[in-house]
């Protein structure tokens, strides 16, 4: 590792090599920082404020830096952007959870690294940038769609008070006795600036922050710069209207100056000669269960089936949740005891629909070490099981989430990336993060709740990949489906937007972020209605907006999350009387 110690992200300090200091010529940061990866392939060039060098968590790094298209910092005292860039950007890399390994672009200055072949490669593109922040924003944004993997991660340094869980990738206050008993106590990765003599970190003062003690370094200059360079030209003149808006400025100068920044916006960086291969250790095997939730499928579902019948590496449970709600009927699948399958079949019939209630009751019959979700009018080859999981060990990954394409149907995205949604008929994940997981039922009359359960995922330290090269194929079935036909109780009163994607906004979204899509959708839905008159128009979705809004907050009120961790506290007379009356389940 080549550590550059910098002060307050503008003076060089000293760059030190294996402990000893090196001797470089270039006094710049940035200058030194392209000079390092040119001479410097194989190492990891780490950055660090020097005030916190000797917080370091050396011994974790290699673990963070598991192969070598990662990038990845942490922020103990110094951001880069504001939390403003919410007004044009909700994707989930921008909110970021600072508790847990988090995907995310934005990267601070106090403490990070890249691999030196990696860095090297941006350098054509980003060589004249002078600010430090501005330079290692720029190479994880643009990064991250050309396929480099950035991440805010906790355990780069030991901070006051909190230990990080090398499997979960997530902080937490150490429970030294809870440790101790699971044999896994990890002393040096618990460093409290409160423990008898240690020294405590530097003390945050009252200072301009981002809202979590953390001190913001862009100027409003640098970042509508930075919004120009990476954004379509649009949405610097939506930071414009909200600054007017919201912030009540008027930042004329800013947005002038940032016209005159060169653009990167969808830039391609080439990152297909440097050898993506893990060296991540705890993979949980090739055990992999799948969970169906179908209703009213059944041509399609038993195709599904075939599939899985004829894979490489076959699943372990097929876990089937057969929904019809009338309640007089009973299961139209006889096929799954007729037929002799070469896994087990769980088949659980019930006459209460809906995705959310129907995964949760498949999820909780998981004992395979991966979980495949799958829809129920799919199809797919005889490897795909086996490429995704030799996929999810090369890349060290958790969550792989599979190209889905319709007939005829082009791949968009071209590069695997990480991936700012989520698939719950097209994912596999690590079983081991749905433990504590469940889908939330408040999704249950909309949409929504794939991105919610991937936004559990990721505050869990779960990052989600998009696979371009592993396809599957979704029917599209005209009829049927886990979700139920009948229309949502708020359907007389057209509130806009859906009252489930408000709630979903209203869980992960800043408060930045939350302006900004009601701007958009304001703006965006103009033209698809018949209201001419802007002031009518206005009027008209203010008072929408209001009523999704009261949905939500009701909606939010009146939900119940069924938390699988309790679900596993019922006593077996419980659980058995419930699966009878309710799921009427059979294992073949």
């Amino acid at each position: 590792m080549i550590l550059i110690i910098h002060q307050h992200a503008k003076k060089l300090v000293r760059v030190s090599y294996k402990g000893d200091e090196l001797k470089v010529k270039e006094t710049n940061l940035c200058r030194v920082f392209w000079k390092l990866a040119e001479e410097y392939p194989d190492e990891i060039i780490a950055w660090c404020e020097e005030q916190f060098e000797s917080d370091m968590n050396l011994d974790y790094w290699n673990q963070v830096f598991h192969h070598d298209l990662i990038m990845a910092s942490y922020a103990l005292k110094t951001d880069y952007l504001p939390k403003t860039i919410g007004y044009i950007d909700q994707l989930p890399f921008v909110n970021v959870n600072r508790e847990v390994k988090y995907p995310t672009w934005r990267m601070s200055t106090d403490v990070g690294g890249i691999k030196g072949r990696v860095l090297f490669q941006f350098q054509e593109m980003f060589g004249v940038i002078r600010n430090f922040g501005f330079l290692l924003n720029s190479i994880a944004k643009l990064g991250q769609q050309n396929g480099l993997f950035c991440y805010s991660v906790p355990g780069l340094v030991r901070e006051g008070g909190l230990s990080f869980d090398l499997r979960s990738g997530q902080a937490t206050q150490p429970d030294i006795l809870g440790l101790l008993l699971s044999g896994e106590a990890q002393p040096d990765l618990v460093k409290s600036g409160n423990k008898e003599g240690l020294r405590p970190l530097p003390s945050r003062q009252a200072q301009p922050d981002n809202g979590e003690g953390i001190k913001i370094a862009a100027s409003k200059e640098e970042l509508f710069s930075f919004v120009y360079a990476h954004y379509k030209s649009i949405r610097l003149w939506l930071l414009f209207w909200c600054f007017l808006r919201y912030e009540k400025e008027f930042p004329i100068v800013a947005f002038i100056t940032a016209l005159f920044r060169k653009k990167y916006f969808k830039k391609n960086i080439d990152l297909s000669g440097i050898e993506l291969q893990s060296n991540s250790a705890g993979n949980p095997g090739n055990s992999i269960d799948v969970i169906i939730p179908t209703l009213g499928r059944k041509p399609y579902l038993l195709q599904v089936l075939e599939d899985l019948k004829v894979q490489s590496l076959l699943p372990k449970r097929v876990i089937i949740v057969e929904q019809n709600p009338d309640s007089e009927s009973q299961s139209d699948l006889p096929e799954l005891q007729t037929q002799s399958w070469p896994f087990k079949i769980v088949h659980h019939f019930t006459h209460k629909t809906g995705a959310c209630n129907a995964r949760n009751i498949a999820l909780e019959g998981v004992t395979a070490g991966w979980i495949f979700f799958a829809d129920d009018d799919i199809r797919f080859e005889a490897d795909l099981l086996q490429k995704s999981l030799e996929e999810l060990k090369k890349l060290g990954a958790d969550c792989l989430n599979i190209n889905c394409k319709q007939e005829g149907e082009k791949t968009v995205f071209p590069k695997t990336k990480q991936w700012g949604s989520f698939g719950s008929g097209t994912s596999i994940v690590n079983a081991n993060y749905c433990k504590h997981l469940s889908f939330d039922e408040v999704f249950e009359y909309g949409f929504g709740e794939d991105q919610d359960y991937g936004m559990q995922l990721r505050n869990n330290g779960c990052d989600i990949i998009y696979h371009p090269h592993i396809d599957i194929l979704h029917l599209k079935a005209p009829r049927g489906g886990f979700r139920d036909l009948s229309l949502p109780p708020w359907e007389k009163d057209k509130p806009k937007p859906s009252p489930t994607l408000l709630v979903y906004a209203k869980k992960y979204y800043t408060a930045e972020q939350l302006k900004s899509y009601k701007n958009e959708l304001f703006l965006r839905y103009y033209s698809r209605q018949q209201i001419r008159n802007p002031i009518k128009y206005l009027k008209t979705m203010r008072k929408r907006w209001r009523r999704s809004e009261e949905w939500a907050d009701r909606l939010m009120r009146n939900s119940v999350v069924k938390d699988r961790v309790d679900r596993r506290r019922e006593n077996k007379e419980e659980r058995e009387k419930r699966i009878k009356n309710q799921d009427h389940p059979h294992d073949f």
